[in-house]
């Protein structure tokens, strides 16, 4: 699923050269992907706990099999949107379920996957559309078309997976948007949400208009680097993870909170500069922080 999230990360440029759209409207096109997912996040988040983990995530893989359709057909801006808004829907939908049945499979692995996964998709996405875009034919359906083959083996294989979860009434009622904080975890939040909203506005802004970024920065007109991007500050993120799982959460922060503005310091540099090689050694400075 999150693989599938960034695919359309290094096509950007192609599809605002095949369309004529301007960078705002690229900046919609994403946007209306995070809405959705966080709408998805707000009303369907707990569904598996009344209806069962297995037809909550069979949904959740339908979905994003109509969202691959509507990427290959995509021939409109309108279309463009039309796919993101479903599947972030799909993605919001499948991330809550998953996460829960993960933790309902293993308690102990369950969090550290939960944390690193989405990480490694999101650059295996990235960089595998890249390549794809670099190297084979049809730059803007093929790796919808690998990928609506993996989500319909996946929505065959969903069925075979052990349900944790009994059915139960109330699935209605859960549909309706509630946030909640323990009392005694507000102030924690609130302390923690400044960093937490900066870490992933530089996500948000890597998955959409970072590679257009560098293209004008450098000069570079390599699909790799679209995906490379997204690439290099996720599997830095995630091999940070790893590597802190153990340690006290001051110490992540602490290093979170350092390593974030320095590698943005090192990435406008690169920018100005036009430096690819600086603009990359501050994206994995960044990565680290994301991390």
């Amino acid at each position: 699923f999150l693989a599938a999230s960034t695919a359309p990360t290094p096509l950007y440029h192609l599809y605002q050269e095949h369309l004529q759209f301007s960078a705002a409207t690229l900046t919609v096109i994403f946007g209306v992907y995070a809405i959705s997912l966080l709408v998805a996040l707000l009303t369907v988040g707990s569904l598996s706990d009344y209806l069962g983990r297995k037809p909550v995530i069979f949904t959740a893989v339908l979905l994003n099999v109509l969202a691959m359709l509507l990427f290959i057909n995509a021939d409109s801006v309108a279309w463009l949107i039309g796919a993101r808004v479903l599947q972030g829907f799909a993605t919001g939908m499948a991330t809550a379920v998953l996460s829960a049945a993960l933790l309902d499979t293993d308690r102990q692995q369950g969090p550290l996957v939960n944390s690193v996964a989405p990480l490694l998709g999101m650059a295996l996405g990235a960089i595998g559309c890249g390549l794809l875009a670099e190297f084979a034919p049809l730059p803007l359906q093929l790796t919808y078309w690998v990928l609506l083959a993996l989500f319909v083996m996946q929505a065959l294989y969903v069925w075979r997976l052990p349900e944790t979860v009994s059915s139960q009434a109330g699935a209605w009622a859960s549909l309706r948007p509630t946030l909640h904080v323990p009392i005694q975890a507000r102030s924690t939040l609130w302390r923690v949400l400044p960093l937490n909203t900066a870490t992933w506005a530089l996500g948000g802004f890597f998955a959409s208009l970072a590679p257009s970024l560098v293209r004008t920065a450098t000069g570079s007109t390599s699909n790799l680097i679209g995906g490379a991007t997204v690439a290099a500050l996720t599997v830095t993120g995630a091999l940070m993870i790893f590597t802190l799982r153990n340690r006290p959460a001051a110490i992540a922060l602490l290093l979170g909170g350092t390593l974030l503005p320095v590698g943005l310091v090192l990435i406008l540099l690169g920018v100005h500069s036009a430096s690819l090689a600086l603009f990359f050694l501050g994206t994995l400075v960044a990565g680290c922080g994301f991390g």
